[in-house]
């Protein structure tokens, strides 16, 4: 019988001790910050249904998609972003939660693209969002928030993109 080489995919990677002290470090500071801006959090499956993931990241998204039939034969992809399991999680509890909701959720996400350097198919995605209002000032905590968190955690190897949008 021959041994299995012990080995991480490509665009996937291991996080030692002294990777993850500082990244559990940064969570834990966003987390706080958000609270303390009144932001709910939430979590979603990482499975959905594929019908839920298609089409909503367009054309170059669905390509990326890690997709399969589960054991039940249903057609599930892996999430590849955090704002459309949002969009369905509202859809589905928006009764339970009342308006306006913020929420903000720290997970993985994965995407089948090609790798290169500094992108990975696995990674952590932080999102925060207000919904169930059109106030012009639900904003103002989203960017205090995301100002203070990257402020608070500040280290040489952060790295963060800000997308307002709105749902």
């Amino acid at each position: 019988m021959s041994r299995i080489q012990p080995r991480t995919l490509k665009g996937f990677r291991d996080y030692l001790p002294e990777a993850m002290l500082p990244r559990e470090r940064i969570m834990g500071v966003a987390r706080r910050v958000f609270r303390s801006y009144g932001f709910s959090p939430i979590d979603t499956p990482a499975l959905e249904y594929l019908d839920i993931l298609l089409g909503k990241g367009g054309a170059e998204t669905d390509k990326q998609l890690y997709r399969f039939q589960d054991h039940g034969g249903r057609d599930v992809g892996l999430r590849f972003d955090l704002t459309v399991p949002l969009a369905r999680f509202a859809a589905q509890h928006i009764g339970e939660l009342g308006t306006p909701f913020k929420r903000y959720q720290i997970a993985t996400v994965w995407r089948g693209e090609n790798t290169q350097r500094g992108r990975y198919r696995e990674f952590m995605q932080c999102d925060f969002d207000t919904i169930g209002t059109r106030s012009g000032g639900s904003g103002w905590p989203l960017t205090r928030s995301r100002s203070s968190a990257v402020r608070w955690a500040s280290t040489p190897r952060v790295h963060y993109t800000s997308r307002p949008r709105n749902l």
